[in-house]
């Protein structure tokens, strides 16, 4: 495979790999200035499913998931966002935050240039607010989306009136300093390398014996890396200062396309309330609350995910729809 539709974009040819984290055939693309790992599992000629990872996360999150969704007939890739897993780990740049809005554009060229078609999203966590931001910008590239679950902190906050520039400028200059000021590049290796990351993952599943050694290792070795502090900087940052159009309550809003919405019931880290929430925003989004699951119910129970996925794509995109070209 290469990329034919951007001179700045390059594919390599995606090698075999073992199952578990390690599921599909990986490669690496260059967007822009970043080395971008993604994944494959099925065959190229099905509708595309695109899967994308949350916070702390990678590609390899959705071991239990791709098989079974590319043997029901789609055609499964994964990505590493920009600063997650194996794709590059930038520091902060003003003209260049690194928030949803980089991250939809990222995804947008991996469809243009790699999946080379429009696809289905499914996201967990940070993925979700990634996939319906990708839905909202770039809406001839995206068919559907799954978010599982959709976490923002702008579902549960009035709307704000406009604040004048020097406050937002004030916003910016103070965020840009205590985010500086952290000692995160002491703070992420030990926490990779302590019980502390057990803490994390265990608040994040309802069912403890899915925090495995596999899990572990998936969370633990991109925050081994020598970017990693300089990354999750980065994106503090921009995430803290993002506009209020890149925030979920105004994307659901602007968004046209079918979406789906699965929130485990026992969520520890981003509470069910929310999800109450949504239909204010978007009327015909489908919502289903997993009883019994935490904030990652694709990992936890694959087999009860998988079964709501694939009912949902069934009864609203089926698995035959032809991969169409969208300059066609």
């Amino acid at each position: 495979m290469s990329a034919t539709t951007a001179s700045q974009a390059s594919v390599s040819d995606p090698q075999p790999a073992p199952a578990g984290a390690q599921w599909g055939e990986h490669g690496h693309w260059q967007w822009q200035e970043h080395s971008c790992h993604w994944r494959v599992l099925g065959d190229r000629r099905h509708p595309a499913l695109v899967l994308i990872h949350g916070f702390g996360a990678a590609s390899g999150h959705w071991r239990h998931n791709a098989g079974e969704l590319a043997a029901s007939g789609w055609c499964v890739y994964a990505i590493d966002l920009v600063g997650f897993g194996a794709s590059s780990q930038p520091g902060h740049r003003r003209n260049r935050p690194l928030d949803n809005r980089l991250w939809a554009r990222q995804l947008q060229g991996f469809l243009e240039q790699v999946v080379q078609g429009p696809a289905v999203l499914v996201g967990n966590s940070l993925g979700s607010l990634v996939a319906i931001t990708c839905a909202v910008f770039f809406p001839v590239w995206v068919n559907g989306v799954v978010a599982a679950p959709l976490p923002d902190p702008t579902l549960l906050m009035p709307l704000r009136r406009r604040r004048r520039p020097w406050r937002r400028q004030a916003k910016r200059q103070l965020v840009v300093v205590l985010c500086r000021l952290l000692p995160l590049e002491l703070l992420v290796p030990l926490i990779a390398r302590t019980p502390l990351l057990d803490l994390g993952l265990r608040s994040a599943y309802s069912d403890q014996r899915a925090v495995d050694r596999e899990l572990r290792r998936l969370v633990a070795r991109p925050a081994l890396r020598p970017r990693a502090a300089r990354a999750l900087r980065a994106m503090s940052i921009g995430m803290a200062l993002r506009p209020h159009g890149a925030t979920a309550a105004v994307l659901l809003e602007q968004m046209r396309q079918p979406l789906l919405v699965l929130w485990g019931s026992q969520d520890r880290l981003v509470p069910p309330q929310i999800s109450e929430r949504l239909h204010r925003h978007k009327g015909d989004l489908e919502l289903q609350l997993l009883p019994r699951l935490g904030h990652c119910p694709h990992d936890e129970q694959p087999e009860v995910f998988n079964r709501h996925v694939l009912g949902w794509l069934a009864r609203n995109l089926g698995t035959s729809q032809p991969h169409e070209q969208p300059w066609a």
